[in-house]
């Protein structure tokens, strides 16, 4: 079975772009192919990753929904809407080189997404044991952690900024898994965008408050932000990018 990576923690602490390059190192070290899944409605990871999708998991759900009542959304006669979707699902499936993507996208108005975080969560069990590693982008928040989307994943990510509250959300999401019971075999915390790789103490204490494990520091990187502002792919960073050589100590740490 893979190795089910899940990156969790607040918005706007750059989990999606260390979630493209942690993808990105392990496909160029071998341990490939990756299933990349970007399960966060407001989907970007495609973006970070620099390819496009074809369809979501959100939209297939559009095309069942409607189907029979918009005319854009037809479904074959003789087949039933469950045997369409098994059908479509794999148009779901962005295939590159070294890694596939599979992203959840949203639903249309006030649409509930129950049904497509069920979709994620059964093409995960169903997909996994086709690859070695399972890396998910998850939404920010705790939403996906107390559904249970991931019940076997064995290592859990989560990501901070400097602020206290990034710390104190993602000690939150540390103990609702304790509480559901999940047990990977690794749980830490990776501090994105310091100011010269460096912490302070405030930020040390509130770690140490929350009983978090310290992965690693990802330094603050200017040419991140100019990156994302050009429009311009994340894994396309420099070799010798300092947010790269950071995670790679992480990575190599975590032993995965």
């Amino acid at each position: 079975m893979a190795h089910i990576i899940a990156v969790a923690g607040k918005g706007g602490v750059g989990k999606t772009t260390l979630c493209g390059l942690l993808i990105q190192y392990l496909c160029e070290t071998g341990r490939k192919p990756v299933l990349a899944v970007d399960a966060d409605a407001n989907s970007n990871l495609n973006e970070v990753l620099g390819v496009e999708t074809e369809v979501t998991l959100g939209e297939l759900r559009e095309e069942i929904e409607r189907a029979g009542v918009d005319s854009r959304y037809q479904i074959p006669a003789g087949m039933t809407k469950q045997a369409y979707l098994e059908m479509r699902l794999s148009d779901a499936i962005t295939e590159e080189d070294d890694y596939d993507l599979m992203v959840m996208g949203r639903t249309q108005g006030q649409g509930c997404y129950c049904f497509v975080n069920g979709l994620v969560q059964t093409q995960i069990q169903k997909l996994q044991s086709h690859y070695p590693y399972v890396v998910v982008d998850n939404e920010a928040g705790m939403e996906h952690i107390s559904r249970g989307l991931l019940p076997t994943m064995e290592t859990a990510i989560l990501v901070s900024d400097c602020s206290r509250r990034g710390v104190q959300a993602a000690g939150r999401i540390a103990k609702l898994m304790k509480e559901l019971n999940f047990k990977p075999k690794k749980v830490g915390l990776i501090v994105n965008r310091a100011p010269e790789g460096k912490l302070d103490e405030g930020t040390l204490e509130e770690i140490r408050r929350q009983e978090l494990e310290l992965l690693g520091v990802v330094p603050h990187d200017d040419l991140v932000y100019r990156y994302d502002c050009d429009g311009k792919p994340i894994v396309q960073l420099p070799k010798e990018s300092p947010v790269r050589e950071a995670l790679k100590a992480i990575v190599d740490k975590l032993g995965l």
